[in-house]
């Protein structure tokens, strides 16, 4: 994975909206070296050698792995330092019991109220994210997958379910990216997506519920299955 953080000369003070842009930097690289697995689950985060690899001194580094323990990523302790957090079957259940429930009361809401132009910019995204698949393209496939599932979510039109949907994104997004690569999940992950933008595009809003609720199932049984914690599940 390409590292492309850089915080500029050493000893250069940075203003205000410099050090906001490095600290959101920081924290998305990192977060994606977690999600990835490129960072494992119990990796001990190692100061040096991350201010090294990203180009940031300890102070943006430290305030982003702050951030990154607040989204339940990170584990920091005075004993132990910080590491990557750990995530058992049981958390993957739990989360994916949840967030498959806020998100078929989305699918719901967003069938009433979503617009002409939100439907076709979700569908828009679901072609691109075809054809990544096609080609095999993992992280860019994941990156638009994370997308219409949120479009969806903001197409619901209900502030307090976006809060909530948000607050668990980074955990839910580790989660279904760990078991191991299963071609036939893909493949199947694939055609569940085909399937829930033509119930959005019919506005069925029941049916495009217990599409989202089969969807985290089937990927928790691959999870579960799995038993590890790497690779894609949706």
């Amino acid at each position: 994975m390409s590292v492309t953080v850089t915080e500029g000369a050493e000893g250069t003070e940075l203003g205000p909206r410099r050090k906001g842009r490095l600290h959101v930097a920081t924290v998305e690289t990192l977060r994606q070296m977690i999600v990835s697995g490129a960072l494992p689950p119990g990796q001990k985060l190692r100061e040096q050698e991350l201010c090294d690899r990203l180009g940031v001194s300890r102070t943006p580094l430290r305030e982003a792995l702050r951030t990154l323990a607040a989204q339940g990523l990170v584990t920091l302790s005075q004993n132990r330092g910080a590491e990557v957090a750990a995530l058992s079957l049981d958390d993957i259940s739990a989360l994916f019991d949840v967030v498959s429930t806020l998100e078929a009361l989305a699918a719901r809401l967003a069938c009433k109220a979503v617009s002409d132009e939100e439907v076709a910019e979700i569908a828009a995204l679901h072609e691109q994210m075809r054809s990544h698949h096609e080609r095999g393209e993992l992280p860019e496939y994941f990156v638009l997958n994370q997308r219409i599932h949120r479009a969806i979510i903001e197409a619901a039109r209900n502030p307090v379910l976006l809060d909530v949907w948000e607050r668990m994104a980074p955990r839910v997004e580790r989660a279904k990216y760990l078991p191991n690569l299963h071609g036939q999940r893909w493949h199947a992950a694939m055609r569940e997506h085909e399937a829930m933008v033509a119930a959005l595009q019919e506005r069925d809003g029941e049916s495009l519920a217990a599409l989202m609720r089969q969807h985290f199932a089937n990927g928790l049984a691959v999870v579960q299955s799995a038993g590890t914690e790497r690779g894609p599940a949706d």
